[in-house]
């Protein structure tokens, strides 16, 4: 079916839009949304898109922009602090995966026909792809998980940023490796070359540049021409490395390291973001559509053979590394199963081999499906790792039997303590607080290095998941008096929040949360007081204002305590701006007003009889000329009437429409 390029891209959006959100519903990766789309349209399956000029384009943009934000995470210093692990583990990591896929490629030559015959440089470029790990999918479930700060949550993230380091040499090596064998030695030399002097000219000069331009345009205060002179910047780093010869993804990391050593480095990430997501989700749309269903299940023992053979071989490898890189059996076992599965930039790769024809079209297919296979498995694998090294390692128990006995240890002879889970900066000023009023406390936090620190300085606090019921009972929590949970994630809170009323449904939790969104949530799961820091910083802030302009500190004290008691009803909701679009939750309460004209299909009605509570939403307050009106069932709407909605932004509009229809 021939669409023409504005057809083809609004077939692409929608198809994108429909798989992300099923993939949403069922709690997966949106990108794995975007390959399953790309598989279903693509001229193997429905057929309603082939591959053309237009889907190459976008698919190329999208690969640059996330090479671009690739760039925006290798700063120096953070690569200084995590050499070990980067340079030593991922550096082990990648090169023998690819040397044992050369291996296993040369084996698989001789049990082969000759016209699949596997070489040496497609060998190659199957090992670099294959090396490469989802950094989307096992971030985010990593975060997810709350161990971003574990032991294996950093070995984890530092092979990660590696593999992407890595992808910038096979990007200049897998198109050289294309060119005739006689011919090699010289292309590989010419490239590398080109690449020294052309990222040698974009370093020395660009860092300068780069900064001085920046000032410049920032001292416009325009957020359009920000944007446009960022767009401008990363194509102009990508077409500089095209004309030399070499890749544009290479320019645009290129220019997202250079930029990474400004102070706009935070305002760039997040205005790149939309870009970069949806033309990342064309490119994986773009994948999907390459993969060949009716070949794929004609070979489906092929594809589970090369499925199975890469994820077990990448687990037992980066498994047995990081066991010889000195982490103990668990946490070794824990890195190969996040890791074990196919990555965005494999894909990268492959399709790379794939257009210099280093593969068969066969080969291509079979190692494509597995890929995607490996991927779909992933947030599985992830979240039953748990399990799985319980389940396989005689130390793992031993190890947490340890953990538990050292909290018991440190709580046995505490009584009416406070548990405090997570030890940040609140959590630690907290501690300071209890301390200073001779109230025992103890803390448990998911940073080794954080507790070892405060361990040495005295502080009560041990290694240990708030979220699992061993740590609750190990911390003390059948002797204890309160719980406090000191950090803002949901999620995480009412995780706790079940183990504490599995365990001791009287005790007392104290939740911190951002704002008010999941404050009626967190009430309902069992917590005691929600305190939201948002609209704690607001009266604050207007406690402060009241005191200065004369106010009685006891009418200020007055006024506090009774927005506390109702809950904050009175600070809830806020209207919203332009600049809070980007910001702004759906489901978060905002304020909207609604002026009543005479064909108001509610005016000269009673307000109890409009059932605006019905949509989700309540009416705030009611202004009638300059002043106010009771908001009560029996209330008499005029024209000329404000009416002040709250509520989230869809039961706000349909609110709107009741007053008005």
């Amino acid at each position: 079916m021939t669409f023409s390029p504005l057809e083809l891209t609004l077939l692409l959006l929608g198809s994108a839009v429909l798989g992300v959100v099923a993939f949403r519903m069922m709690h997966l990766p949106p990108m794995l949304g975007y390959l399953t789309v790309g598989i279903l349209i693509g001229p193997h399956a429905l057929g309603l898109a082939e591959q053309s000029e237009t889907t190459h384009g976008l698919a190329e943009f999208g690969v640059v922009f996330l090479m671009f934000s690739i760039g925006l995470e290798f700063s120096l210093p953070k690569l200084k602090a995590m050499r070990a692990i980067v340079f030593g583990l991922g550096l082990a990591q990648v090169v023998l995966t690819i040397v044992a896929t050369m291996i296993f490629g040369w084996a698989m030559a001789t049990q082969l026909p000759p016209q699949l015959h596997i070489s040496w440089q497609a060998s190659f470029a199957l090992g670099g792809a294959l090396a490469m790990s989802s950094t989307a999918i096992v971030s985010k479930m990593l975060t997810e998980r709350l161990e971003l700060e574990s032991e294996h949550g950093r070995k984890i993230i530092g092979i990660l940023l590696f593999q992407d380091l890595a992808v910038v040499p096979l990007l200049i090596l897998i198109p050289s490796l294309g060119e005739r064998p006689d011919a090699l030695a010289e292309t590989l030399g010419w490239a590398a070359l080109k690449a020294v002097v052309v990222l040698a000219l974009l370093f020395a000069v660009g860092h300068k540049v780069t900064r001085g331009w920046f000032t410049i345009v920032v001292k416009r205060r325009s957020q359009e021409l920000f944007m446009l002179n960022l767009l401008l910047v990363v194509m102009a780093a990508a077409w500089i490395t095209e004309r030399a010869g070499l890749s544009l993804a290479l320019g645009a990391f290129v220019a997202g390291m250079l930029i990474s050593e400004t102070e706009y480095k935070h305002q760039v990430e997040e205005d790149i973001k939309p870009f970069r997501d949806v033309l990342l989700g064309l490119f994986f749309i773009t994948i999907g559509m390459l993969l060949n269903l009716q070949l794929v299940l004609a070979n489906w023992w092929l594809v589970l053979l090369l499925l199975c053979a890469p994820v077990l071989l990448k687990f037992a490898l980066i498994a047995g590394l990081a066991k010889l890189f000195g982490s103990s059996d668990g946490v070794s076992m824990r890195i190969g199963l996040a890791l074990a599965q196919a990555g965005e930039f494999g894909f990268v790769l492959l399709n790379l081999a794939s257009g210099h024809n280093l593969m068969d079209a066969y080969i291509v297919q079979v190692v494509l499906a597995s890929m995607v296979l490996s991927m779909l498995v992933a947030p599985f694998i992830i979240a039953q790792s748990d399990k799985i090294v319980m389940k396989f390692s005689s130390n793992e128990w031993m190890m947490q039997s340890l953990q538990l006995t050292r909290i018991a240890s440190r709580t046995m002879s505490t009584n009416k303590h406070v548990i405090v889970c997570g030890f940040g900066r609140s959590g630690q000023r907290l501690a300071t607080l209890l301390a200073e009023e001779k109230i025992d406390y103890h803390a448990l936090d998911m940073d080794p290095e954080r507790v070892q620190e405060a361990q040495s300085a005295g502080a009560n606090v041990s290694y240990g998941d708030a979220g699992r019921r061993e740590s609750l009972v190990a911390a003390g929590i059948y002797r204890a008096s309160a719980v406090v949970i000191s950090y803002a994630d949901t999620p995480s809170a009412l995780r706790v929040l079940h183990q504490v009323n599995e365990l001791t449904p009287a005790l007392p939790v104290i939740v911190r949360s951002h704002d008010d969104t999941d404050l009626d949530r967190l009430k309902a799961a069992g917590a005691a007081e929600v305190v939201p820091e948002v609209m704690e910083g607001s009266l604050m802030l207007a406690s402060h204002a009241l005191v200065m302009l004369g106010v009685p500190l006891r009418r200020v004290v007055h006024r506090v305590q009774a927005a506390r008691e109702e809950r904050y009803a009175s600070l809830r909701g806020y209207f919203p701006g332009v600049n809070d679009a980007d910001e702004d939750s759906e489901q978060e309460e905002r304020l909207h007003s609604v002026t009543l004209t005479g064909s108001a299909g509610c005016v000269g009605r009673e307000l109890g009889s409009i059932d605006v509570a019905g949509c989700g939403a309540e009416v705030a307050s009611i202004r009638r000329g300059k002043g106010g009106l009771e908001v009560s069932p029996d209330t008499m709407l005029q024209a000329g009437d404000v009416v002040v909605l709250r509520g989230a932004a869809d039961a706000v509009n349909r609110a709107e429409q009741r007053l008005l229809r």
